[in-house]
């Protein structure tokens, strides 16, 4: 069952994005930055939880880094929905977005489950933990931008 995608598509906002030249280029590049600030963010992270510069408290760094990355992780879900919005009709059918998206959503809630669980800085983890939470950020934040990339380099499914 497909979905219509056409009152998305047709939205004033979303067409001036899409017919605006700069509007377009304004909004993907906000979507780049997004996406900077999140695996700058993520990718520390995870390396400290993994037992990378052990003389750095895990809390200072956790502290700064959760703010980044989040704040990334917001710019890129705002732009990014503005972008798929433009083409949403086909966009939806693209295997490499449908991916990302997947990836995305496993990542956001694996972030957002570490910590509620074991706080902010994740100081209350074991290692077993902080080891499952840095596999599981590590896989989901560069195989979204991976999966992303591929976005225009992959034919849709027709």
């Amino acid at each position: 069952m497909a979905i219509d995608f056409s009152l998305l598509e047709g939205l004033a906002f979303v067409e001036a994005v899409r017919f605006s030249r700069w509007g377009y280029a304004v909004v993907n590049a906000i979507h780049i930055l997004g996406i900077a600030l999140l695996v700058g963010g993520a990718v520390p992270m995870v390396l400290r939880l993994i037992g990378l510069w052990p003389e750095t408290r895990r809390a200072d760094l956790m502290r700064v880094l959760t703010v980044t990355a989040g704040g990334g992780l917001t710019l890129a879900l705002a732009s990014g929905f503005l972008l798929f919005a433009t083409r949403a009709s086909e966009y939806a059918a693209h295997p490499a977005l449908q991916l990302k998206l997947v990836l995305v959503a496993t990542g956001t809630a694996s972030a957002l489950h570490a910590h509620a669980r074991h706080g902010r800085t994740l100081d209350g983890a074991a290692r077993w933990a902080t080891t499952r939470i840095a596999v599981v950020s590590i896989v989901c934040w560069i195989g979204a931008l991976a999966a992303g990339r591929l976005i225009a380099f992959i034919e849709p499914a027709p």
